[in-house]
């Protein structure tokens, strides 16, 4: 079983070639955004940390973590963001390689999927077998964001200047998908790199 990392910038289409794989080859894929709250769940141990962290401000009528105050209270103090991280981070590795070790146990998938637009930043690369680098040319990425998600230009270029530059996610990457064009294209791409993988409808 190979674990795979899926990164890139946002806007280059990971969740579109995360669905493709999904479909048609035996997997098990995470996003890592997904896993943290998972892991934010009432009676976990970050849940305790960040209750205990940030007070009960940060805890809904529904007895969950809000995401919406937890990302006021950091807003107001911008310092606390490295002491969330720092819990939430760990906790959700954790999860991760609790369900890689349960599913090369049980001999379900062969390929087992990660993905998030920091894994480099977070120190996935020591984890994963080998991380991808999904890319798509920034003018594709920009038009995609405002079509799909109505974002503005001064939003995008925001985001994509908190990210990696598309040097550094090269230079960190085992393998690169080019997903500026036709989707067509894309597909071979996942076919050759996944050749010794079979292939077929779920």
């Amino acid at each position: 079983m190979r674990f795979i990392g899926i990164t890139g910038g946002i806007g280059a289409g990971k969740s579109e070639i995360l669905g493709y794989i999904k479909k048609h080859y035996s997997c098990e894929i995470y996003l890592a955004d997904e896993v943290a709250h998972l892991v934010k769940q009432p009676g976990s141990r970050a849940y305790e940390e960040l209750k205990e962290l940030l007070g009960r401000d940060v805890i809904g009528r529904d007895g969950e973590i809000d995401r919406g105050a937890m990302a006021d209270i950091i807003f107001a103090k911008p310092e606390l963001l490295e002491q969330v991280n720092e819990i939430v981070h760990p906790a959700v590795k954790e999860y991760l390689m609790d369900r890689l070790t349960c599913a090369g146990r049980e001999g379900r998938t062969a390929l087992f999927f990660v993905e998030a637009a920091l894994l480099i930043e977070c120190g996935y690369l020591a984890l994963v077998d080998e991380m991808w680098y999904i890319y798509a040319d920034e003018a594709v990425r920009r038009n995609r964001l405002k079509l799909s998600r109505g974002y503005s230009d001064e939003k995008i270029s925001r985001i994509m200047s908190s990210q990696l530059s598309e040097e550094a996610f090269r230079k960190n990457c085992d393998f690169v998908i080019d997903n500026s064009g036709d989707f067509g294209q894309t597909i071979r791409q996942i076919t050759q790199k996944l050749v010794p993988y079979n292939a077929g409808e779920a």
